[in-house]
């Protein structure tokens, strides 16, 4: 079955989210839309549309008009099993103690390493992007430092890679959150694959904004790898949740947006501890004042 998509962006994520929601009233109706920030400190979202049958080319033209956005561009792709490709391009990656690879690379985990067990799936967190490489050296360096966390959460957890680090690391039972429900699943098979059932709990929430995360409040330790905006809106609530001198790992923000990051969650209460750049992106240690 052909797949076809149609891309375009706007300016500002409440364009974005209004111009994705009415083409979901297109006809033939499409299997799915989606909005993501374009991570180049330009404010511009790029609205994705996708379709299993050949689109209505006039009417995106008009709905993208409309919406001030640019023109749709509609390419059909080939049927390609994606997931299988990746994991055949995917080599493991070596952070800190951490050895994170594919079961196809199951018999090449170092003596010693701590092995994490991550198959590309429809979930972010491979260890691959420095933003999770990151914040895996992040973790290693804290447990070596010698700090203890007892009550521990990953927002935003993806594949959940960092919580099982995390519980590897410190022995307790680590809360992992993610909005999308495709990543709490995949989060949860990996949390079995790597032998931690219950030591990672998933849960499907936007922030701490789910009971079991309130009521294990205050946290020692809380990572939390997303995009700049939602990390900045979430000082609040890491603000109530955290624990007097608890650390935060924040991820998931350009090099040129990192102190943008840190002005706000200074504001908020937290000194920065240090600030890793790989490549094009930051990792940020805070401790809460």
């Amino acid at each position: 079955m052909p797949t076809y998509t149609a891309l375009t962006h706007v300016q500002g994520r409440e364009a974005a989210e209004a111009l994705s929601e009415a083409c979901e009233d297109l006809t033939p109706e499409p299997v799915g839309t989606g909005t993501f920030e374009i991570e180049d400190g330009s404010e511009r979202w790029e609205v994705g549309v996708y379709f299993t049958e050949s689109p209505d080319e006039i009417a995106l033209a008009l709905l993208a008009a409309a919406h001030g956005a640019q023109p749709f561009v509609v390419s059909e792709l080939p049927e390609v099993d994606w997931v299988a490709h990746v994991r055949r391009e995917l080599t493991p990656v070596r952070a800190g103690r951490f050895y994170v690879y594919g079961s196809h690379d199951a018999d090449t985990v170092p003596e010693g390493a701590e092995g994490l067990c991550i198959d590309a799936a429809m979930a972010f967190g491979t260890g691959h992007h420095n933003t999770t490489k990151g914040c895996l050296e992040a973790l290693d360096r804290l447990a070596s430092d010698g700090f203890q966390a007892g009550r521990i959460a990953d927002i935003g957890c993806g594949t959940a890679v960092l919580a099982m680090a995390a519980a590897r690391l410190w022995h307790v039972t680590v809360l992992a959150s993610d909005i999308d429900r495709i990543a709490v699943d995949t989060a949860a098979a990996n949390v079995i694959a790597n032998g931690l059932s219950g030591r990672v709990e998933c849960i499907e929430a936007a922030g701490f904004d789910h009971p079991v995360l309130e009521e294990a409040a205050p946290y020692d330790l809380v990572v939390a790898n997303i995009l700049k905006q939602p990390l900045i809106d979430l000082t609040g609530e890491m603000v109530r949740y955290m624990a007097s001198g608890g650390k935060i790992i924040l991820s998931g923000i350009l090099t040129t947006q990192a102190d943008e990051v840190v002005g706000a969650y200074r504001a908020a209460g937290f000194g920065l501890d240090r600030r890793d750049d790989l490549g094009d992106w930051s990792t940020l240690v805070m401790t809460r004042d």
